[in-house]
This record gives structure tokens, C-alpha cells and sequence, in this order.
């Protein structure tokens, strides 16, 4: 089956039919009166959620966001419907700006002529208007003050791509960059030193999110709680969290949901090339990473992005976190279409929205992914 055109599955303990019509969900409800088409039938006891969205991920099955090419955006496309995403912003990182420019330019033409896989949405700037103290596995020899020249000539390039923006507020004209911006991009709060009152300052500037919680920014204290006090306390602004075991402990996700709760977290992967690969030697921006299991390092022993797939995020939070399908829905989907400005046709099932659905069995293992009305992948 191709092109699936009803899908049934259970509400309130009755039958309930969603019908697919030209990649969008033309009709829901409890009869089948009036439509016509293959069936997908979803078994009882499994889940069937509005499909993953991974706004930070920069790589997966052996391609790079920052590899600059279609063929790489492709791979990592059609990769990622194993796991039951079916869209995602191309994340880059702190590099060379030649090589950031190509990266966003390679993005933007790609949108336009993609053909298959997770759709890419756009792109989320990740560097280099970061903080060195705080540079985790990004180049710090490159990090910059935010730019408002070259962030425009970037946005042009990328075709206007460019929907999230990662920078550190506390640098030189970084709040003036914020405000800036923020009405027309989400303006994300990452490798970042601040100070809480610099975090403050941010959101009155217009930031509305913080780039993986916990993680590379400056940490709870009880004298200046920092930029990861501003997360967990300010509901102005959504956390991104990633749920591998290794980045974030199990009691620091707990702490995040009973602060945040379900509206206010964004599951991410923040993958880098080497997930789906074996464990090996890797390059992630000009830098040997070793991958080891559940982890992905520099020689160090820094973190460097992680393998992790939307699925065992997925798998991952619902054993530490008692989660109903509609908690799971708005961690996983519906709280970055909220931010990206595309909620009226991601992240939720409802008619006229675009028919992008993960079927999960009861172990939360994807069993099959939708794009656009068509099995993208199907192993039920």
C-alpha cells in the first residue's frame, strides 16, 4: 500500500476514520459514509500521533547539514522516517562563513526541490554567534558577536530559510540582535554564559525559546540562576530537551517537566552524522568525534551532539515520564509547529492539516510513517 486514503483507529473506544485527500486530512469521524480507499487500519493499543518534528539535528547516517550538498540533506531526509519524524529544520554549526554560507544556501535550494523524505521545513542557525565559554564541541576560534550585515546576507542567500536562530545574548550587541529579530524569527537562547539578568533581559527582548536545556549554558546557582534558572522558570520561553540518558539525566527531565510541563518542552535529537552508523571515528565540524554506545564525544570527552533518533527520545521520556498521547503529542510536534508559525498545518490531527501521522505499537517502536498522505515507511 502506497497511498493510503482512510486510516482507522480507535476514539473513545469507537472507530474513528480519518480520510486523506491530496496530502491533507480531508474528514474525520466515526463513519466511513461517504469514504472510499485503501484502509490503513492501526491495531488497539497503538498510538497514532501527528508526525515528529526535529528542529535541531544536523546530521544522521553518515551526512552532514554542513556537508553542503542535496545528496547529504537527502540522505538524512529519507533517514529520518525510520524514526517516525517527517519534518525537520537542517541545523548548522559554528564554522568557517564560507562554509555556513554554502550550508544555508544548500538548505534553501534543497526546499525547493526535494522529492522524498522528512520535509525540510527550513534551517536553524546553531553558531557562530555564540559563546566561547560555552562552546561545547562547536569551534570557538570562530565564534563571533552577533552580525546584522552578515546575518541578512545569510538569510537572503538561504531564500528567507533561516526560522531559528541560536545565539548568546550576554555578547557585544547581542539583546539589540534579539530584539531585532524576534518578531520575524524564534530567537533561541544557546551556548550561552549569561547571567539570569542577561537571560531576562532577552526575553523582554523577544527570545522565546533556549537551545537544548541543561546543556552548554550557564547552570543554576542560587545566587545567579543563570540562563537554565530563566528556562525553568519563565514559561515565555519553550526548552528544547534531549532525551538520550546521556546529556540530560533522568531526575533533570522530571525537574524540567514539573517546571515546564507539557507545553512547554520541545523534544530534539541534536544528531550529528554518525547516528544510524556503528560505533567509530567520525568528523563533526573539522573535529574527531568518537562514537561509544549511547554518546558521542570529542577527545576530550566533550559532548558532541548526540545518535540519538526521535523514537528513543520518545521511548525514553515515556518511561520516566507517565505521558498521555496528548502530553506526547505536544512535546514531539505540536509545540514547534506553535514556534515556527505553522501550527495550521503541523502538529496536530485535524482536518485540513497536512497527513503527516507516526503509527507507534506499545513499546512506543515505529511501526510506520505518513508524509503527505503516503507510507513513507511501514513495517506493521
Amino acid at each position: 500500500m502506497t497511498q493510503p486514503l482512510i486510516i482507522q483507529t480507535k476514539k473513545n473506544n469507537k472507530d474513528w476514520f480519518i480520510q486523506i485527500q491530496n496530502g491533507r486530512i480531508f474528514r474525520l469521524g466515526h463513519e466511513t459514509e461517504g469514504m472510499a480507499g485503501d484502509v490503513l487500519q492501526v491495531p488497539d493499543g497503538y498510538h497514532l500521533l501527528p508526525g515528529f518534528i526535529d528542529t535541531h539535528i544536523h546530521g544522521a547516517y553518515g551526512a552532514d547539514v554542513m556537508d553542503a550538498t542535496s545528496e547529504a540533506l537527502q540522505t538524512i531526509a529519507d533517514g529520518l522516517v525510520r524514526e517516525g519524524v517527517t519534518s525537520f529544520l537542517a541545523t548548522t554549526m559554528t564554522q568557517s562563513k564560507e562554509a555556513i554560507l554554502n550550508a544555508v544556501k544548500n538548505a534553501g535550494t534543497f526546499m525547493d526541490q526535494q522529492v522524498s523524505g522528512a520535509e525540510l521545513l527550513g534551517i536553524h542557525l546553531e553558531g557562530p554567534f555564540l559563546s566561547p565559554d560555552k562552546a561545547g564541541a562547536q569551534n570557538r576560534e570562530l565564534m563571533t558577536e552577533p552580525d546584522e550585515n552578515w546575518f541578512n546576507s545569510l538569510q537572503k542567500l538561504s531564500g528567507h530559510s533561516i526560522k531559528v536562530v541560536t545565539a548568546a545574548p550576554e555578547l557585544a550587541g547581542g539583546i539589540a540582535f534579539f530584539r531585532r529579530y524576534a518578531k520575524e524569527l524564534v530567537m533561541s537562547i544557546g551556548h550561552s554564559n549569561a547571567s539570569y539578568q542577561d537571560a531576562l533581559d532577552a526575553i523582554e527582548a523577544g527570545a522565546s525559546q533556549v537551545t537544548h536545556l541543561y546543556n552548554q549554558m550557564s547552570p543554576f546557582h542560587h545566587r545567579d540562576p543563570g540562563v537554565t534558572g530563566a528556562a525553568l522558570l519563565h514559561p515565555e520561553l519553550k526548552a528544547e530537551l534531549i532525551v538520550d540518558l546521556v546529556h540530560v539525566h533522568p531526575d533533570a527531565v522530571r525537574l524540567a517537566w514539573s517546571q515546564k510541563g507539557a507545553d512547554g518542552l520541545i523534544l530534539i535529537t541534536d544528531a550529528m552524522r554518525a547516528k544510524g552508523l556503528k560505533n567509530g571515528l567520525y568528523d563533526l565540524g573539522g573535529q574527531k568525534i568518537e562514537v561509544l554506545g549511547k554518546a558521542a564525544r570529542l577527545v576530550d570527552g566533550t559532548l558532541a551532539g548526540s545518535v540519538l533518533t526521535m523514537e528513543t527520545a520518545v521511548q525514553h521520556i515515556t518511561d520516566i515520564i507517565e505521558l498521555t498521547d496528548e502530553e506526547l503529542v505536544k512535546i514531539s510536534s505540536e509545540n514547534a509547529a506553535k514556534q515556527l508559525g505553522i501550527f495550521d498545518r503541523k502538529g496536530s490531527i485535524e482536518k485540513g492539516k497536512d497527513a503527516d501521522f507516526v503509527v507507534m505499537n506499545e513499546n512506543y517502536q515505529v511501526v510506520t510513517t505518513i508524509i503527505n498522505g503516503v507510507v513513507a515507511f511501514n513495517k506493521m
